[in-house]
């Protein structure tokens, strides 16, 4: 496998229809510019389906890709070591915030275990039924896949888009259940933007002290020095540094560019994984939305990289795509306005013409010459 394929693959959005939809939105009764960002998005919406008028986003998806991180023995999350069990508990049992909140917006919610560290009878099989292994190595001294388990759960990640698309979800929320992962998440991000680990640690969703953040730069630090020797290749860098949940990440990020299935991003996990997507194929990152700012340096300079700007900035940390989530109606705002609002009528299209001015007798008699004084 090689992920530079998908660079073939992957054709951006359709740009005629989005001229299209430009001037139709030129049209419109309401004021060009008076909705704000809801018109740029409503243009991309179109763009991406192809469609103008824009269709209403009816039928979108939570997705959730879950997996513990060896890194997380070093206490460097503010969760116990090999706990997402206990989140992923939350989502199906409908106790976490991202399950409360899709229960609220009436949007369904799937997790997918990519390397959760729990008895895999623990768990419904339709959400272990993809695993890839059980948690992934500790990445400061030792790969978190083989190369094996690598393509395994980035084929996993295809494979799950492919089945999104072929349901006929219109939109992908897009999000992570995992101990440890942001750990992996920095790290991916200051090899592929040449940074150093203190400007890309954070203090991840459920929040750690300065001791706590310490060790995290260290690890972050020394997973640097394993990662820069494969930057090259994104399946070994997701071997080396990244992890089954963030492996099938990337291949679904890339496979529903392949796919032309829009999807939202949430924190710094789908964002580091959207980054070695970009690496592999340039076009992808058009079909994608940064939903929210998570707080984490390591999101901020990633989505930079990628020239994607957040919808929203309200200082939710928590993950699980909650942030993501919260940014679904704006964009489903975008395309009821871009569908539904009236045009101008016909005679207010084009600026009315104004009358010339009646002549002044007294100004069109021409003034004497210099030889007539």
């Amino acid at each position: 496998m090689n992920l530079d394929d998908f660079s073939d693959l992957i054709e951006r959005p359709d740009s005629g229809t989005r001229r299209d939809a430009e001037e139709r939105r030129e049209r419109l009764a309401v004021a060009p510019g008076a909705l704000g960002r809801l018109d740029e998005l409503g243009e991309w919406l179109a763009a991406a389906q192809g469609a103008v008028p824009v269709r209403p986003v009816e039928r979108p998806r939570v997705v959730l890709f879950a997996g513990d991180h060896g890194v997380a023995e070093l206490d460097v999350s503010g969760r116990p070591a090999g706990g997402t069990y206990g989140l992923v508990r939350g989502v199906l049992d409908g106790t976490s915030p991202v399950a409360v909140l899709a229960r609220r917006m009436n949007v369904p919610v799937r997790v997918v275990d990519a390397g959760v560290d729990c008895d895999p009878g623990l768990l419904p099989a339709e959400v272990v039924r993809h695993r890839v292994r059980r948690g992934s190595g500790r990445i400061d001294v030792e790969d978190a896949l083989t190369p094996e388990e690598t393509e395994r759960a980035v084929r996993l990640g295809m494979a799950v888009a492919d089945e999104e698309a072929d349901s006929g979800t219109d939109l992908v929320v897009l999000g992570d259940l995992s101990v440890g992962g942001t750990t992996p998440a920095a790290t991916l991000i200051a090899a592929l933007c040449g940074t150093d680990a203190s400007v890309v640690t954070g203090r991840g969703g459920a929040g750690i002290d300065d001791l706590a953040w310490m060790r995290k730069c260290a690890a972050v630090r020394d997973a640097l020095r394993r990662a820069r020797p494969v930057l090259g290749d994104q399946l070994e860098l997701l071997g080396a540094v990244g992890g089954a949940d963030l492996a099938a990440t990337t291949g679904f990020l890339l496979q529903s560019a392949v796919r032309r299935m829009p999807v939202i991003l949430d924190g710094v996990v789908s964002a580091a994984c959207a980054l070695v997507a970009q690496r592999a194929a340039f076009r992808a990152p058009d079909w994608w939305l940064a939903g929210q700012v998570s707080g984490e340096p390591a999101q901020s300079k990633a989505l930079d990289r990628m020239a994607l700007n957040p919808l929203l900035d309200h200082g939710v940390t928590v993950g699980e795509g909650t942030g993501a989530l919260l940014a679904l109606p704006l964009v489903q705002a975008a395309a009821a306005f871009a569908a539904e609002l009236p045009e101008k009528p016909a005679d207010q299209e084009k600026p009315t013409e104004l009358p010339e001015k009646p002549a002044d007798p007294e100004h069109d008699e021409a003034e004497p010459g210099p030889e007539e004084h």
